[in-house]
């Protein structure tokens, strides 16, 4: 078990370009579909704790998952995969990178992946939206929390605490 962890985890990290929020389905797919190792239920639980937390949201929820599936060996193991194509990666890129980053190819292939990369963090945001119960009546909130961030620049720490505020406000009414 500890091993398939690694491997599931090794292929997330090998397999997904764009960062962390476009490795969602993937690490979903691979850990709630094909594996059946924690429920949607769980790993949107993981989700929100992932994002709670500092540092990258795909090592976060491959910390949480390998924890819940295999303890700490489970965790230490989801998080070395996760981490390892891109520390490989980002060391041959490194050595590579004067070396060609001026050519043109290089310049198309980077701007080519944009797109994909867009659509990659679109479709775990809409599958979110859906599970949440995000609807017409309450879809405010999350535009105005948007707003508040990318018009506004209110720093999401501060939104954060206050969401927390009103929602302990509101378990007490």
């Amino acid at each position: 078990m500890l091993i398939r962890i690694f491997l599931t985890f090794l292929k997330i990290g090998a397999f997904t370009i764009g960062g962390g929020y476009a490795m969602i389905p993937l690490i979903k797919r691979e850990v709630c579909t094909r594996h059946g190792w924690i429920t949607e239920e769980e790993f949107l639980d993981g989700l929100a704790a992932a994002q709670s937390c500092p540092g990258p949201i795909a090592v976060n929820i491959s910390i949480y998952t390998g924890y819940h599936v295999r303890g700490k060996a489970g965790m230490l193991l989801a998080l070395f995969g996760t981490i390892l194509p891109s520390t490989v990666s980002i060391i041959i890129i490194a050595i590579l990178f004067r070396q060609y980053a001026e050519q043109t190819l290089v310049k198309r292939a980077f701007t080519a992946l944009n797109p994909a990369v867009v659509a990659l963090i679109a479709v775990p945001l809409i599958q979110m939206a859906k599970k949440s119960g995000l609807n017409a009546k309450n879809a405010w909130f999350p535009l105005a929390i948007a707003l508040a961030v990318g018009l506004l620049n209110v720093s999401p720490v501060y939104l954060i605490l206050l969401t927390i505020a009103f929602a302990v406000y509101e378990t007490r009414r």
